[in-house]
């Protein structure tokens, strides 16, 4: 696909359209194609995704909410198809993406070497390449550009971008981005994932004054919080100690990257305050290499995401989310062991919805013992694991095994990183103008469908939801492509291997031989003369 010469602002809808995952959207402006987010899917895929409008090499930009990787983990697979642009981030999400893009990496390389390895007793099987490598993580990560909340950046000409924080992760973000052709002037502001107030650790959300378009997550946007203030320590000091007083487990199946370090934040407070007894300083591990390094990057960055509670420990000297009895296992070896333990333990362990991961092997040894608890802390996308145990099966397969589910299911309720209906609507409420439209993302279907119907109804606000591959006019205000759903196919695994980096880097090189233009005659022709010879050299 070549870059289109005719300048216009347009905004494509990508991925995360009447879905929860896989999050991407693309803004044309002044020649340059500038993503926001290339997240991957998670749990069972609704609706086909549309392609990117344009070659991955001839993306310029991409600009990061968070570091989840429903938001953020295709970014690899974009270098392995050509891009060389920069990713604009902040700092924290930076320094979490680094650990996350390797770990999927890996898990995708160990995915792969399982697949080939049960394919072996089929004579007709085809060899499984990861969808990308740690070689494509390591050179994606090295495009990464930090930034600081509320720094105005000229990305380039035409273009400005600031990023506010939202509360919902270490490092999240909403954006602004300003565009400018001719005389023609947008503001769009992207939500990110919004966060839940009174988290701990986090500061709440800050909000945004002025936009003419807003697009605009809705993952809770059918359904309220409790409206009671939650004692989240107490609920959990009480699971703990009824678990343990039978003998058995808690079992946290948790996102290595944040929900972690809140559950770490209130066990602190438990033992500080002795509110479970009998069981002595009981052992907790942390049983995932990144939520370790992950732990140690909230640390890092304490200064500019804690919130006030936080830091008044952090000023007594106190660590917020480490205390006696935290056990932390990096290796598959330390992770075995935890099992063969009899202490009763709490053990926090990836992947939160129970996808991949070490948890798949606690949940192996713990399901089906009834003195045991496991407890959900976080949203479970519809057809993964954790949603079919939190929705009450009986029995469900691990490593092929059929695994009779007896342990208590928990939920620690009202415990999320999402702001519900009502935070939502005090987030988009907050603007001192009505946008002149909000576009309803990242949600199931029907809750984007009731969002809109909401803010349209009871707020007066212009809202629609669009599917995958709609694309708006940004200077018109006027839809050019309205996507009708289409029902996603069991997708063929991405192209991989050495046939496909040769295609990614074909695209690359039209990618620079677009953007040469204008360069100076005799550059050219040298640029043509050595694209000419290497053909002569492969040309059968």
């Amino acid at each position: 696909m070549g870059r289109v010469r005719v300048q216009i602002m347009k905004l494509t809808f990508i991925g995360a359209d009447h879905e929860v995952t896989g999050s991407c959207h693309c803004i044309e402006s002044g020649g340059k194609y500038i993503l926001v987010d290339y997240g991957m899917e998670q749990g069972v895929n609704v609706f086909e995704n549309a392609k990117l409008p344009v070659d991955e090499a001839c993306v310029d930009y991409v600009l990061l909410t968070h570091a989840h990787v429903d938001h953020s983990g295709l970014l690899p697979l974009l270098y392995a198809r050509g891009f060389r642009g920069q990713v604009i981030t902040t700092a924290a999400s930076a320094e979490l993406c680094e650990i996350m893009l390797r770990d999927c990496a890996h898990i995708q390389a160990m995915e792969a070497e399982w697949k080939n390895r049960k394919a072996r007793r089929s004579a007709d099987a085809q060899p499984v390449e990861p969808v990308y490598t740690m070689e494509d993580a390591e050179g994606l990560i090295r495009r990464i550009v930090p930034c600081h909340y509320n720094q105005m950046i000229e990305l380039c000409e035409g273009v400005k971008v600031r990023f506010t924080d939202v509360g919902h992760l270490l490092g999240s973000a909403s954006i602004e981005v300003w565009l400018t052709e001719g005389d023609v002037s947008r503001k769009l502001v992207f939500s990110g994932d919004i966060g839940n107030k009174q988290k701990p650790l986090l500061k709440d959300p800050s909000y945004t004054e002025e936009a003419d378009y807003v697009i605009m997550e809705s993952t809770y946007g059918d359904r309220l919080h409790s409206d009671h203030v939650v004692d989240y320590v107490g609920e959990l000091a009480k699971v703990i100690q009824e678990t343990f007083n039978k003998g058995g487990n808690v079992v946290i199946p948790s996102f290595a990257v944040g929900r972690t370090q809140e559950i770490l934040y209130f066990i602190r407070k438990i033992k500080e305050d002795k509110m479970v007894t009998g069981h002595g300083n009981f052992p907790v591990y942390v049983d995932s290499p990144m939520a370790v390094r992950a732990t140690s990057i909230f640390q890092d960055n304490e200064l500019e995401c804690f919130d006030e509670e936080a830091m008044e420990l952090v000023n007594k000297g106190i660590n917020p989310i480490s205390f006696p009895g935290l056990k932390l296992s990096i290796t598959s070896d330390e992770s075995k062991a935890i099992n063969f333990e009899d202490t009763p333990k709490v053990i926090i362990s990836a992947s939160g919805m129970c996808e991949a991961g070490r948890i798949r092997h606690h949940l192996k040894h713990n399901l089906w013992r009834p003195e045991s608890t496991i407890l959900f802390v976080g949203y479970q996308a519809a057809g993964t694991l954790g949603r079919v145990i939190v929705e009450g099966a009986h029995e469900v397969k691990l490593f092929g095994e059929p695994i009779q589910v007896r342990a208590r299911i928990c939920k620690l309720a009202g415990l999320s990183g999402h702001a519900d209906k009502n935070g939502l609507i005090e987030w988009v409420t907050a603007f001192k103008e009505k946008p002149r439209k909000v576009f309803v993302v990242h949600g199931e279907d029907s809750v984007c469908a009731s969002f809109v119907e909401c803010l349209t109804a009871e707020y007066g606000m212009k809202a629609y939801a669009p599917y995958s591959g709609t694309v708006f006019n940004l200077a018109s205000g006027k839809l050019e492509y309205e996507a009708i759903p289409v029902p996603a196919k069991k997708k063929d695994r991405p192209a991989t291997g050495a046939f496909a980096r040769l295609l990614a880097a074909g695209q690359r090189l039209l990618a620079i031989i677009r953007r040469s233009e204008g360069a100076s005659n005799k550059d050219l022709a040298k640029f043509a003369d050595q694209v000419t010879s290497l053909c002569d050299k492969w040309e059968v």
